[in-house]
């Protein structure tokens, strides 16, 4: 889809390389422009999922001859991302303002933690802390338990690379229209209080509260996990009446009274107790048969491990175990693409001379 596009992306951690993943699975020609000094950030492996079916160019910015070579490439890009805090591009030389002066068109793609300017904008950060600010955070446990999310993905890849790319995509087209680009700020700040607006329309008909434990997403009985007596755990989640009765009735709930009113939020707490009793008493496996089928709204809480041996990854091959590295497959998907296999990772600096070939050969 993206065949024809290029995208220069400074190399960085976490959303950034996310950002330039998608938009390299997607057909785009991704450039990582990678640190000389060879090593990887730390806590990441020398050859990274995320830069799967990127080219790789090593290049030391804070040399002129290296930071020239990175301007001559930027020229030729439709897009660039980067992610250091606000101001450093701009002291390294590679700004908004020269990259414009050489390419009117660049979309330059922008991921922070806090945004471009305000208060917190040069203060470090992780994935909780911007997602506790911007209030995303909040209702991320059952009542009583301190807030933890999935690890990086409501902040970093939800608030933060998915709106990166969104921002890339929207750029680049108004570019083709105008002839003009833009800089996009993407603050995982912003995008992560962005997708609470879903839940703030469950608000205004009262399906959503401040308070814990008293929503429809978070403080009935059906609507969370229970431990299995094997160790493993059931995603339980029938809003809709009808789901609901289904799954009363293959729980054998059926005649039961004290279920009856499913948004009676005085009882929530207490019929949370009694599945936790009934969800114990089997394993993982024994769970997965009653509802396995059935529009319950039932489902086992998988291990990516397990997940690539699910049925449904079978017929789907959403999970890819190459050699030994587990990776998903590129999503969305889209009607009459050919079956999708890993790209390779390249080494870092591994397309240095061929990048710089094509740039003199094209007078970059």
């Amino acid at each position: 889809m993206l065949n024809g596009i290029r995208v220069v992306e400074i190399e960085g951690l976490g959303p950034g390389p996310f950002a330039g993943m998608l938009l390299a699975d997607l057909g785009a020609d991704v450039i990582v422009v990678h640190r000389a000094a060879g090593e990887p950030a730390p806590g990441m492996p020398e050859r990274p999922i995320l830069d799967r079916g990127k080219r790789s160019i090593t290049l030391d910015l804070k040399s002129p001859q290296d930071r020239k070579t990175a301007l001559r490439l930027i020229a030729t890009a439709d897009a660039l991302i980067e992610g250091f805090r606000p101001g450093v591009m701009e002291r390294l030389g590679l700004g908004p303002e020269p990259c414009h002066a050489l390419n009117p068109a660049l979309v330059y793609g922008r991921m922070t933690g806090w945004g471009q300017d305000g208060p917190l904008s040069d203060r470090a950060g992780h994935d909780m802390n911007y997602i506790g600010l911007a209030g995303a955070l909040w209702h991320a446990s059952p009542i009583g338990q301190p807030p933890i999310a999935p690890p990086t993905l409501i902040g970093d890849i939800g608030g933060g690379a998915l709106y990166l790319v969104v921002g890339i995509l929207a750029g680049i087209l108004n570019a083709r229209a105008t002839g003009r680009g833009t800089v996009v700020d993407a603050a995982i700040y912003d995008g992560a209080a962005n997708m609470m607006n879903l839940l703030m329309s469950l608000a205004q008909s009262g399906g959503f509260s401040s308070e814990r434990g008293q929503s429809l997403l978070d403080g009935p009985h059906w609507s969370r996990t229970y431990a299995t007596s094997d160790g493993g755990f059931m995603s339980v989640q029938c809003l809709e009446p009808k789901f609901y009765a289904m799954f009363l009735d293959l729980l054998g709930l059926a005649d039961d009274t004290d279920f009856a009113d499913q948004f009676d939020r005085r009882k929530w707490p207490v019929l949370s107790k009694r599945l936790e009793s009934l969800f114990a008493g089997r394993s993982l496996g024994e769970w997965q048969a009653v509802f396995e089928g059935t529009d319950a709204c039932v489902a086992p809480v998988l291990t990516p491990e397990q997940s690539l041996h699910h049925p449904i990854n079978k017929a789907r091959q959403t999970w890819h175990d190459t050699g030994g590295t587990l990776q998903a497959a590129p999503a969305p998907r889209f009607a009459g693409a050919a079956a999708w296999s890993p790209r390779p990772v390249p080494a870092r600096g591994e397309h240095s001379d061929e990048i710089i070939a094509e740039l003199d050969e094209n007078g970059g």
